[in-house]
């Protein structure tokens, strides 16, 4: 009788575990699952442009916020200096 080592054994499928290592994944080393919609590559594709969807989202909302600073300094500045110009034409 032969002695069978942990790599030999079968599972009650019939098949040892050597040889059911590989059925399971696609040529790229990913897993590929019955039912699963689309590669990783796909997914991840979906996901960047998602994450790009919601960073310009954010940036239209902070060019916004600039421009309306920028546009309270220059009123600012622009009544500050009229103050002073009234301040020195009248001594």
């Amino acid at each position: 009788m032969a002695n069978k080592n942990s790599y030999d054994k079968q599972e009650s499928s019939g098949l040892g575990w050597t040889s059911q290592a590989g059925r399971n994944f696609d040529e790229d080393g990913t897993a590929n699952k019955a039912g699963q919609k689309g590669s990783s590559k796909e997914k991840l594709a979906e996901v960047n442009k998602k994450v790009i969807a919601v960073a310009s989202k954010g940036m239209e909302k902070t060019k916004e916020v600039v421009a309306v600073g920028a546009q309270k300094v220059k009123s600012g500045t622009s009544v500050g200096l009229r103050w002073i110009k009234e301040k020195v034409q009248k001594k």
